[in-house]
């Protein structure tokens, strides 16, 4: 059995590298470096790891072909994307890609430790399933996806379309399952624009730390629900109906659905 450690940082940039090792070996976890995607695949391919940041710009290949070559290898390990080219482009790419979660850079160091934080529990909740079930796939993981009709954006947010043309927009079950309990939300506002692949809401978690929700779809926001704004749990209740966030009209909708995952597949 390979040895096992918690995080795998494939990274050019000795400033990004030390930043990570020396933020997460003080929140108490064990940090691995590498310089670019070959000697970061020979240290998975050596050490188990719950964990991987890549940096999206590398010197061989960039972080979107190593992501799908861990694939290809069927390496199930969580990886979170990050990049100093911080487009609302390569956001909505790398969640689509299999990422997690997309960072851009400069990072804070509870930026950087809430991403971690859910990465972790995210990798624990896909052992759990993997361990529940001999046909689990490798990438399995237990949790509720959205219904049939509604469309995500990675593994966080969800879009729902309305009759009228406007469409909802809220928090994924597995999102929620991977932070602490959410203490207050902070929304936009009606009137405001929202862009897919940018932040749309900021969660607030009982630990102190605070989690960014990056929009599904682009478009004005035309409602806000008061009610999940005055009681945060009501997104954990029911995170698929009542704990909506937003009502949208959307700007490009065919266009973003383009870039979202079709929460039909998720049940084949």
């Amino acid at each position: 059995m390979k040895p096992t450690r918690d995080i795998l940082v494939v990274d050019d940039e000795t400033v990004i590298t030390h930043a990570v090792q020396r933020v997460c070996s003080a929140d108490g976890l064990t940090v691995d470096c590498a310089v670019d995607a070959a000697e970061g695949m020979g240290r998975v391919l050596r050490t188990g790891y719950r964990l991987i940041i890549s940096d999206v710009m590398m010197a061989d290949v960039d972080g979107f072909a190593f992501l799908t070559d861990l694939r290809r290898r069927r390496i199930p390990t969580p990886v979170i994307l990050t990049t100093g080219m911080s487009t609302v482009q390569n956001a909505v790419r790398a969640l689509g890609a299999g990422a997690i979660d997309f960072i851009p850079k400069p990072f804070t160091s509870d930026e950087l430790i809430a991403s971690v934080r859910r990465g972790l529990v995210y990798a624990r909740l896909q052992a759990e399933a993997e361990a529940s079930s001999r046909d689990a796939r490798p990438d399995s993981i237990a949790w509720v996806p959205p219904p049939p009709s509604y469309y995500r954006l990675g593994y966080a947010s969800w879009l729902m379309q309305e009759r009228d043309g406007s469409a909802k927009v809220g928090v994924t079950d597995l999102f929620l399952r991977t932070v602490d309990s959410v203490q207050a939300l902070t929304l936009a506002a009606v009137g405001e624009e929202l862009v897919q692949g940018s932040s749309c809401a900021t969660l607030k978690a009982a630990d102190g730390l605070e989690h960014v929700l990056l929009c599904p779809v682009s478009g004005q926001v035309v409602e806000v629900n008061a009610a999940v704004v005055a009681t945060p749990g009501g997104l954990e209740r029911d995170p698929y109906f009542e704990g909506w966030l937003y009502r949208v009209l959307p700007s490009e909708l065919q266009y973003d659905l383009q870039h979202l995952t079709a929460c039909s597949s998720d049940r084949m």
